[in-house]
């Protein structure tokens, strides 16, 4: 079968993989999210400092990936910065639905960096590249909304 790889690796996948947004190790950040895929290998730390109790500050992030589950951590950081855990917790939910193609992101106003990750549709294989920070990210945070 032969799919066409220009649909998943659009302009702005490939911008993210080649200069990822706060893609640093950070020695002392107030949490540490760890994302890892076994199958595949990908392996990221999403490192999250807190401008206040309920609001992300800066997020940073260092790893090893593929293209995509780099692109897609990079925009997670750049998407979630400066939100509340509420408006980080939807966003994480909207991506992952995005992604899988269910229902209940219909009708909403989707980043547009969201879009770019439309060709993963057709490579299933990719979607748990695409949505492993994402995942992690809204566990951590359901867990942090409970505190």
């Amino acid at each position: 079968m032969n799919k066409d790889l220009r649909k998943l690796y659009p302009d702005l996948i490939k911008a993210h993989n080649q200069v990822p947004y706060h893609f640093e190790k950070r020695e002392r950040a107030d949490d540490v999210v760890s994302a890892y895929n076994p199958i595949c290998g990908d392996r990221f730390d999403v490192y999250v400092d807190w401008d206040s109790k309920n609001t992300i500050g800066q997020i940073h992030f260092a790893g090893l990936g593929c293209s995509v589950s780099k692109a897609s951590t990079s925009i997670l950081t750049k998407l979630l910065e400066g939100k509340t855990v509420e408006e980080a917790l939807v966003l994480c939910t909207h991506f992952l639905s995005y992604l899988h193609k269910e229902s209940g992101y219909d009708g909403l106003v989707l980043p547009e960096e969201f879009f770019s990750f439309s060709g993963v549709h057709d490579f299933p294989e990719r979607l748990e590249c695409a949505g492993l920070a994402w995942k992690e990210m809204k566990e951590f945070l359901l867990t942090k909304k409970k505190e």
